[in-house]
């Protein structure tokens, strides 16, 4: 009996878990639609697709580095190295915040050129899927800076950093806020040759 309750326990999906991976589900399938919906107005329509700012192939470029620190933060985590996890989630939040300012200067590069967000569907459509992801990273972003306040407040002596470090929840919580970045990253990739492939075609 007490194998079989082991058993059920282990192929259960921890409910933090869970809840991520619907969430990404969902954001999957928001893109998906604007995509779609994109390429089948364009189409439909004729409308012709909007160059994408120079500085958004620089923001990308600053979102896969937060994503690669935030996989070194979790390596620093198992690792017990203090210093190199804090070190590593600081400079994810000055990345993020980089990006942020970024996709806002890019926005601005094509306010300046006459490309307003009713300046054509094509611009509509560049503006409004950008901003979106630009409204996921920004919800992440609080995940981001609870786990550095928490860190530096509570890893002060050798007791609460080994309390830190062993606790199983806050492992498993960064581990999705990876995952999460991780998809993001993708997602914005994803997104950049999107619009630059319409644009050549």
């Amino acid at each position: 009996m007490v194998n079989n309750t082991h058993k059920r326990q282990s192929f259960a999906v921890h409910p933090y878990k869970l809840f991520v991976y619907l969430i990404i589900g969902g954001i999957t399938v928001l893109f998906l639609s604007l995509s779609f919906a994109y390429a089948y107005s364009r189409w439909h329509n004729g409308f012709d697709a909007i160059k994408i700012p120079v500085i958004f192939v620089f923001n990308t470029v600053v979102l896969l580095a937060s994503s690669v620190l935030l996989h070194r933060a979790n390596k620093y985590y198992r690792q017990d190295e203090t210093k190199l996890y804090k070190k590593m989630l600081l400079w994810v939040i000055i990345l993020t915040l980089l990006f942020l300012l970024g996709q806002g200067f890019g926005w601005y590069q094509l306010f300046t050129s006459n490309v307003s967000i009713a300046h054509s569907n094509g611009a509509s459509y560049l503006y409004l899927i950008s901003g979106v992801h630009f409204l996921h990273v920004i919800a992440g972003l609080p995940f981001l800076i609870a786990f550095y306040q928490t860190a530096i407040r509570k890893m002060v002596e050798p007791v609460s950093v080994l309390l830190y470090f062993s606790d199983p929840e806050k492992k498993v919580k960064l581990e999705l806020l990876t995952t999460y970045w991780h998809f993001l990253d993708a997602l914005w990739i994803y997104l950049v040759m999107f619009f630059a492939v319409n644009y050549l075609l």
